[in-house]
């Protein structure tokens, strides 16, 4: 069996989660259909052919980065994915279960009414090319493209929203949709922050390691009392946005406890990234992570004050009053 993580809202994992250990109630946590297009339930359809087209001209906006307006779909749409690289990145390619970051539009072929586009929300979108967390179209749409580039695509309702439609973003179970999106990033296993190195200068905290290859930064505890006050400092300061108090996050991340250096919870371990928001997690976290900015590695010391204090959860093999030390990779904003 799988492990879970240990920092999710409790209900779907274990760790650094709200010691009240209930339902995630946090709005920004979710991504709502009319937000994005992910999906309502896992489809069961057979991939699509891949086709070259038809597909409605960008009229406007056509450079990469700019919100682009698509004109009316012209004829009969295809009943397969129609895709077209319409400018080509060079960034890292897209795998399958990748998590994204990029802006997009979406439009319905027939009307060219616009049900969605995150520029206008100023916001791009952050999601995992998954099945069953976003539309299958966007699934064999994106995969092998490259970051960088933008990519326009028509999807029918057999890889879209089926034949019930999405009656909250005005979609029809007949609607074949238009998307252009523009991939900034993709973010996987092996993923890490490239900030800026930082002194790491102070002998009675830990030291963590600054490699930028995919694997597990290294965590040395000195054999020192621990701080009694929460500790957050970078180890490599990226240059990205600001995290908001309310924002959730993509990470990589490691946690041990300051008393052996036992290592107790890890995405590099599961090979898989973690997303949450910061309203979701113990304290330590929340207040660790507020204000660094995105492409960090942070440092973040948690007493047992802001952890689970005499309350940790059960077989974590987290002790009553430990203090814990965790090194996390702010990929991404969601």
């Amino acid at each position: 069996m799988r492990r879970r993580s240990l920092i999710l809202a409790a209900g779907s994992a274990g760790l650094v989660t709200l010691a009240g250990c209930g339902e995630d109630k946090s709005d920004k946590s979710k991504t709502s259909v009319s937000e994005s297009p992910s999906a309502e339930a896992p489809s069961s359809a057979p991939p699509p052919k891949i086709v070259d087209g038809p597909l409605p001209a960008i009229t406007a906006g056509t450079k990469f980065g700019e919100k682009p307006t698509v004109a009316k779909g012209t004829g009969a749409p295809s009943d397969q994915l129609a895709v077209k690289t319409v400018i080509a990145g060079g960034g890292q390619t897209v795998a399958e279960n990748d998590y994204i970051q990029a802006n997009y539009l979406g439009q319905i072929w027939d009307t060219a009414k616009v049900f969605d586009n995150s520029w206008d929300r100023k916001t791009p979108l952050v999601i995992q090319l998954a099945q069953g967390s976003i539309i299958d179209g966007w699934r064999y749409a994106l995969t092998g493209k490259k970051a960088g580039s933008r990519v326009e695509f028509s999807v029918p309702p057999t890889w879209g929203y089926g034949k019930s439609g999405n009656s909250q973003a005005g979609i029809k179970g007949t609607d074949t949709l238009v998307f252009v999106v523009d991939l900034q990033e993709t973010f996987n296993a092996k993923s890490s922050a490239k900030g800026k190195q930082v002194a790491q200068d102070d002998a009675k905290l830990p030291k963590v390691g600054t490699n930028t290859d995919g694997n597990a930064p290294s965590i040395e505890v000195p054999k020192v009392d621990p701080p009694k006050d929460l500790v957050a400092n970078y180890v490599l300061e990226g240059d990205g946005d600001a995290v908001g108090a309310q924002d959730s996050v993509l990470v990589q991340y490691k946690g041990v406890l300051w008393d052996n250096g036992k290592e107790f919870d890890s995405t590099y371990g599961r090979k898989s990234l973690t997303s949450f928001g910061l309203s979701q997690v113990v304290k330590g976290w929340a207040q660790g992570l507020t204000g660094k900015k995105v492409g960090s590695r942070v440092l973040i010391v948690v007493p047992p004050s802001l952890g689970y204090g005499n309350n940790p959860p059960q077989g974590s093999g987290i002790g009553k009053d430990s203090t814990m030390v965790f090194t996390v990779d702010i990929l991404a904003k969601m």
